[in-house]
């Protein structure tokens, strides 16, 4: 539960910093602190799901991503698996991202969805 508890604070803090991101003008520096912000934040986020998915006894033990993300849909931690396997993408996508267009669609989509379902998983956490 203690591990649960920490990783639910630091993702909470994570969020904050990540909207505090968003709240500035959209400069080139802006934008890459925040996908970098967002980086962060969804690592956090699906660990996160992880220790509470297992502290309620649902999973074990698992490594991926998109499995946590499709274990959390089924018990309705979240509402929406697929947007959360296309953030699990996007934020895949940044690792080896040098196309500024790319990474402003990425931006906007935080920006736009991301950090919606972000919020409702904190919620529900």
């Amino acid at each position: 539960m203690k591990r649960l508890e920490e990783r639910k604070f630091d993702l909470e803090n994570a969020f904050q910093r990540l909207k505090e991101a968003l709240q500035e003008n959209e400069t080139e520096l802006a934008i890459d602190g925040t996908l970098h912000r967002f980086e962060f934040t969804f690592e956090l986020a699906w660990k996160t799901m992880k220790d509470y998915l297992e502290y309620n006894g649902v999973i074990e033990h698992t490594g991926s991503p998109r499995e946590v993300i499709q274990a959390a849909f089924k018990q309705g931690l979240i509402e929406n698996g697929e947007d959360w396997i296309a953030m699990m993408l996007s934020r895949n996508s940044l690792s080896h991202l040098y196309d500024e267009k790319t990474s402003r669609e990425i931006y906007d989509l935080i920006k736009n969805k991301y950090l919606f379902l972000l919020k409702e998983v904190l919620q529900k956490l």
